[in-house]
């Protein structure tokens, strides 16, 4: 798994809060509650927190199961690697498959009104001209690519200072909203309830959008080879990350219950958190509002890019992708090949969206399809979690509970809203969802054929060698070799 040749990434370059920083704005508070409240509201009405509080629950046993995943291998690849080594090879390579389709979808998809904010601070007008929205939000898109780059350190930079500014605002306007009340309806536990949702079908269409919501806290396990005892750090910094942004999801979405009418929340569309600004400070708090937006939209770009750039490079390390995806830079460190071939790819659909009118349609149908990507890969990494630590679930209540139970929990909801999606999305957005993944065994196939060492694992990922070894006083193996690659439990 881990046949890399050549320069790796760099070690301990990040450490618990870069890496924390990193999953905040991978969920991208401010861009999440901006695209998705109106949608959320519009499926789900009142019960908007609600939803996002039932899914909050499995998707911890999610950030469990990557928290202990990461104990025993750590890869560039996270997911990938994980499923592949624990459930079967074919499985973690479209895990991995869907995160690079997902990721590459939304690339270009956040990049598009990450333009139209920065044109609309200028002048409004400017911003309803889709080429001009266009160009700014691939100017974005490139200034990100630069960036990541020019290697983690730089990366991380950028990350304090655009995710600081965000939350900075958006804690800003919590406080504000606390203090001038709700002009709309009086606060209700009820939101919390079930009372609100319109049936199984109902609840599970509400618990998809509320996934988008959280999706890009796991780009910590992408970076676990650059951090600073990553075994510990990246699955306690998602933990903390999630918890950080379930809390303003919630804040912000009982604000705007509180606050704007049905018809408003309608009217500002993408723009509610605009219209939520001007409610509690007119004149300058849309504006504001809209600023935190376009840093939160930039900020995710990167995590993104991060996210897609080290899933490939861990594809083109073990051959199942194209060997120079694994290629890193001998001086910043990056994986310079994958990156180049990620900006190759956005920039084409760029042109293609302004070239077609109609790829506006496929882009909107593709952003619901990412719900069944992301939903896929992270039920599987939880069945992952479970499977590695089977022999150690009984010999407490704390990993009984904690390593098995939530993580199947997340691993089982995640896969019931999945199958259950199915039958409320258009047929585009199931036909990009399933098509994506399908297409993935075209390089399955034929990487498959030529030998790929990961199609043929040395050892499976198992819970019982980090117990063996630290029962015997052993430390941990370093990042890029997992317990098993020492194989001393069984041997001993």
């Amino acid at each position: 798994m881990h046949s890399s040749s050549g320069r790796g990434l760099r070690p301990n370059v990040l450490g618990t809060f870069d890496t924390t920083v990193m999953a905040v704005a991978g969920s991208a508070p401010a861009y999440s509650i901006a695209a998705t409240t109106s949608v959320l509201l519009a499926t789900v009405g009142l019960a908007g927190p609600a939803a996002l509080l039932y899914c909050a629950i499995p998707m911890l046993g999610i950030v469990l199961a990557y928290g202990r995943l990461g104990r025993l291998d750590v890869n560039a690849g996270a997911g990938y690697s994980w499923v592949g080594r624990t459930l079967h090879p074919f499985l973690g390579f479209l895990s991995g498959w869907a995160l690079v389709v997902s990721t590459t979808i939304f690339m270009v998809a956040g990049s598009l009104p990450a333009g139209a904010l920065t044109l609309s601070l200028f002048d409004a007008s400017l911003a309803e001209n889709p080429t001009l929205a266009t160009l700014a939000g691939a100017g974005w898109f490139l200034t990100m690519l630069l960036i990541v780059l020019g290697g983690t350190r730089l990366t991380v930079r950028a990350q304090l200072l655009l995710t600081g500014f965000e939350l900075s605002i958006l804690l800003l306007f919590i406080g504000a909203a606390l203090l001038v009340g709700g002009g709309q309806l009086a606060f209700d536990w009820s939101w919390f309830g079930f009372s609100h949702f319109e049936g199984t079908a109902g609840f599970a269409s509400g618990a998809l959008i509320a996934t988008f919501y959280y999706w890009g806290w796991d780009v910590t396990g992408n970076l676990s080879e650059e951090t600073r005892n990553s075994r510990r750090t990246a699955g306690l910094a998602s933990l903390i990350g999630v918890g950080v942004v379930f809390l303003l999801f919630e804040a912000f979405t009982v604000a705007v219950n509180m606050t704007l009418s049905t018809a408003q929340i309608k009217a500002a569309g993408s723009n509610v958190l605009g219209a939520l600004g001007e409610a509690i400070w007119p004149g300058i708090g849309g504006k504001l509002l809209v600023i935190a937006v376009l840093l939160s939209t930039v900020a995710t770009l990167e995590t993104t890019l991060i996210q897609v750039t080290r899933s490939l490079f861990a594809m083109g390390r073990d051959r199942t992708m194209p060997a120079v995806l694994g290629r890193v830079h001998r001086r910043w460190n990056t994986p310079w090949a994958a990156v180049a071939v990620v900006g190759v790819v956005a920039v084409v659909m760029f042109a293609a969206s302004m070239a077609l009118g109609s790829v506006g349609d496929v882009l909107a149908a593709a952003v619901a399809a990412i719900g069944l990507q992301i939903a896929f890969y992270y039920g599987l990494a939880g069945i992952a979690a479970v499977v590695a630590y089977r022999r150690t679930l009984l010999t407490s209540v704390r990993d009984f509970v904690l390593g098995g139970a939530w993580p199947l929990l997340g691993a089982l909801f995640m896969l019931w809203i999945l199958f259950e999606s199915l039958g409320e999305l258009s047929a585009a957005s199931i036909v990009i969802g399933v098509g994506g993944l399908a297409a993935g065994l075209v390089p399955l196939i034929r990487y498959r054929r030529q030998g790929s060492r990961y199609y043929r694992p040395a050892g499976r990922l198992d819970a019982t060698h980090a117990v063996t070894w630290q029962s015997l006083g052993g430390s941990p193996p370093p990042p890029g070799q997992d317990y098993a690659d020492r194989a001393l439990a069984t041997d001993f």
